[in-house]
């Protein structure tokens, strides 16, 4: 693994066959606009507005927009160390590959153990909320509804990375689409001004206004980092990016930069049209698309948002492959 240190064009050859005696290497076949839209399919855009996000309105009100912004600011340092890194070390293993190069075997031992924590755990629990966006057409068994996401996503998984992009692509575009009406119908629906977003109120119990304080945006900046942080989904297409001394860096920033505009102004939109605080802090995204429209245009963006869910279940599927691929090839596993 420690051959990635070398010059890039040297450490990952375009060939996926290597020399007799090297380690197998995966074949370059993404450029950035594959890997930024892998990524960004990642980041979920439609599914984090309406899952995430209800969370950080609960607490925090009219500042939640603030408090994403903000978020999304301190991403900026994090995007450009997991641009560094994985410019440094183009390796499929992702954080795994970064850990084992820079500080020794063990420690990256001990990242991929998290990791394959992470494979078997949250692409299920994720997939099972397919049924919630499903409910307007049909009602499914959440847990049939998760195995029959996880086997599409596994299926998908199988085909070339460059179908798999143009696949989860075709996905985003409807993720951008929905997000895209959320804003319009805020907009054309908006009950307050611009100010509103620095206004800090927070619906309180029995019906009265609390302030939101600098406190309570803190502790919801863990929320808002976690929104945009799917960036570092790029690190582990890397090794097969085309060119990744310079696709790496800008794959990982452009996902920052546009899952950003993304979700930040839905959010925005939906702070000024939303008919009143208790609804806002209320956090039902769902009803207020409903209200400001109809349910023809509620049940379409339901049904984008349970495709967004099958599009990340499709790339975590690719991601989590490729961290165990590389945990082969690099002998994390025990010898027989």
């Amino acid at each position: 693994m420690t051959d990635t240190l070398r010059p890039v064009e040297q450490a990952l050859p375009d060939a996926a066959p290597a020399a007799s005696g090297s380690p197998q290497k995966l074949k370059r076949s993404i450029g950035i606009v594959g890997g930024t839209l892998l990524t960004l399919s990642c980041v979920t855009p439609a599914s984090t507005l309406f899952v995430v996000v209800p969370d950080l309105f609960s607490s925090l009100g009219t500042a939640t927009a603030l408090t994403i912004a903000i978020g999304s600011l301190l991403c900026i340092a994090v995007a450009f160390c997991y641009s560094e890194l994985g410019t440094l070390i183009p390796s499929a293993g992702g954080e795994y590959a970064m850990v084992s190069t820079m500080a020794g075997r063990l420690a990256g031992w001990l990242v991929f153990v998290l990791s394959l924590l992470v494979v078997m755990i949250v692409p299920p629990v994720i997939a099972m909320g397919t049924a919630d966006y499903l409910a307007p057409i049909v009602h499914l068994n959440p847990s049939m509804a998760g195995a029959g996401v996880m086997l599409l996503a596994t299926l998908a998984g199988l085909l070339d990375l460059r179908a798999n992009a143009w696949i989860t692509g075709v996905f985003l575009v409807l993720e951008v689409i929905a997000a895209a009406v959320v804003a319009v119908l805020g907009f054309t629906h908006s009950q307050r001004g611009l100010g509103s977003l620095t206004s800090m109120q927070v619906a309180g119990s029995g019906g009265h206004t609390d302030t939101v304080t600098a406190m309570l945006v803190v502790s919801g900046l863990a929320i808002a980092l976690f929104i945009t942080q799917g960036f570092s989904t790029a690190v582990y297409l890397s090794e097969e990016l085309e060119n990744p001394r310079r696709n790496v860096a800008r794959t990982v920033l452009a996902t920052l930069a546009i899952s950003t505009v993304i979700i930040l102004v839905p959010v925005v939109a939906i702070t000024m049209g939303a008919s009143d605080l208790s609804t806002l802090t209320g956090g039902d995204i769902s009803s207020m698309v409903t209200a400001w429209s109809n349910s023809a245009v509620g049940t379409f963006v339901s049904l984008c948002v349970a495709l967004a869910i099958i599009n990340a279940g499709i790339v975590m599927v690719i991601q989590n492959s490729r961290v165990l691929f590389a945990s082969a090839r690099g002998k994390a596993w025990p010898g027989p």
